[in-house]
């Protein structure tokens, strides 16, 4: 599994990116909150719910402090225009 995450303003080119856009934040009481965002393209079959998760997933292994912590923001669409 392969997740496009971007952190500074340069632009990754179209080729390289996944088939959807995603941003999530996530706020933990008295911990803080974290936002990411970047491309990724899911497998066949896979669910809103499925991806919501995977990429939660991915959000709390970059912040363990974050297991616990309320989703604030969600976001995926397509990557195209």
């Amino acid at each position: 599994m392969t997740f496009q995450t971007s952190t500074t303003a340069t632009p990754t080119p179209a080729a390289a990116q996944g088939s959807h856009m995603w941003v999530l934040t996530l706020q933990a009481p008295g911990r803080g909150m974290t936002t990411h965002y970047g491309t990724w393209t899911p497998p066949a079959g896979a669910t809103r719910f499925d991806a919501f998760a995977t990429l939660r997933g991915y959000v709390v292994a970059q912040h363990p402090d974050m297991a616990s912590a309320t989703t604030v923001f969600f976001s995926l669409k397509s990557n195209q225009l």
